[in-house]
């Protein structure tokens, strides 16, 4: 019995290299593939445990992209922050720096020309492309873009790499003079629900954001009374220096205001930056992160509240100095936080946003 089902495996039979691409329409053969309880591995790589504790005997590793079947969810004594452990084949892995997934699979549809619809990702990664004009051939981005990410789609492609027109070509604040493509059937459309307002009558001055360094929470008041209250992860105390502007990870504490939201953000460094030996993914020491979802910014130098991908490990610093949250948290935030909502890329933010007090 083979209970690991690698990206190079999805990729397969996904039918997403190139090579597979010209052979045939997109019919993936998952009939006897149960889904409902599978991860992704979100780091490097991870020990699987003989039992559910740090300290026991290490019997495989697995890496980056492998999807793995749940056969069971264990509560153990260790971390106490969060003590979940998975049974997988041969033992246990930590819940921390895995991602829960599903292969839910679209019907294209197409895109009003000058509009943009946000989208987000419904199976575990599904690879992007650009067409190279000097080349005059398509190339692979990484890293892929992964499940409940979000992102804006401005048109379904007349061709795609393989040629049909079942792609989405994406918009990307800091790609959007090299867009980019991905298979349409792996993404849907948001509905517009998402983007409703929470309790838009209560007076900006009546809504506060406070963040405990120190518990790891965060909890939202109106009229002095909390409406909100979830385990968050804060920026890694003394990390370091994260990204192109030499910020350090730590998240910030005082008084600050929400001053902007995207639906959409594109954060850590552009993909066509990039070299061979690139930061890519969300390491200690530099990432890539496209469509992170729900991100309400309340420093100028980037500091936000938004959904997390790439780790469940809430309730103990991780991140580079925002706010990680549990995406549906961070959609929450989003619609209930001033400045008011937007179903556009970039947000209106004429009005105070939100009072935000971040303290150890």
């Amino acid at each position: 019995m083979k209970s690991r089902f690698s990206r190079r495996d999805f990729l397969k039979v996904g039918g997403l290299t190139l090579g597979g691409m010209a052979a045939g329409p997109f019919l993936p053969n998952l009939a006897d593939f149960d889904d409902s309880s599978l991860v992704r591995i979100a780091t490097a790589e991870m020990p699987v445990r003989r039992e559910p504790t740090d300290d026991s005997d290490i019997v495989r590793m697995v890496v980056r992209d492998e999807l793995v079947h749940v056969y069971e969810e264990v509560i153990a004594k260790e971390p106490k922050h969060n003590p979940v452990w998975y049974r997988v084949w041969g033992g246990y892995l930590h819940r921390g720096r895995l991602q829960r997934v599903r292969f839910i699979y679209q019907k294209p549809q197409s895109i009003p020309e000058g509009t943009r619809l946000l989208a987000e990702v419904t199976v575990p990664f599904t690879q992007a492309y650009r067409y190279i004009k000097t080349t005059k051939s398509w190339q692979e981005l990484l890293p892929p873009l992964y499940y409940s990410s979000v992102h804006w789609v401005d048109q379904l492609a007349q061709a795609g790499p393989d040629g049909s027109p079942d792609w989405y070509r994406i918009y990307d604040e800091l790609d959007s003079n090299v867009p980019y493509y991905v298979r349409a059937m792996h993404l849907r459309m948001l509905p517009l629900e998402m983007f409703d307002p929470i309790s838009p009558d209560v007076p900006p001055e009546q809504k506060k954001i406070e963040v405990n360094l120190t518990t790891q929470r965060l909890t939202a008041y109106e009229y002095g009374k909390v409406v909100f209250e979830t385990t968050i992860s804060s920026g890694i105390p003394g990390g370091g220096i994260s990204g192109d502007r030499g910020l350090s990870t730590t998240t910030p504490s005082g008084k600050f205001d929400i001053i902007d939201k995207y639906p959409s953000k594109h954060m850590g460094n552009s993909y066509f930056n990039l070299g061979e030996k690139g930061n890519l993914l969300a390491d200690a020491d530099g990432y890539v992160l496209p469509g992170v979802p729900w991100t309400s910014f309340f420093t100028e130098v980037g500091h936000a509240f938004h959904g997390t991908y790439w780790h469940e490990n809430f309730g103990t610093p991780m991140s580079h100095g925002c706010v990680n949250m549990r995406s549906n948290e961070a959609n929450w935030i989003f619609r209930w936080a001033r400045p008011p909502h937007t179903t556009q890329a970039i947000s209106n933010h004429s009005t105070r946003g939100t009072q935000v007090e971040i303290h150890n």
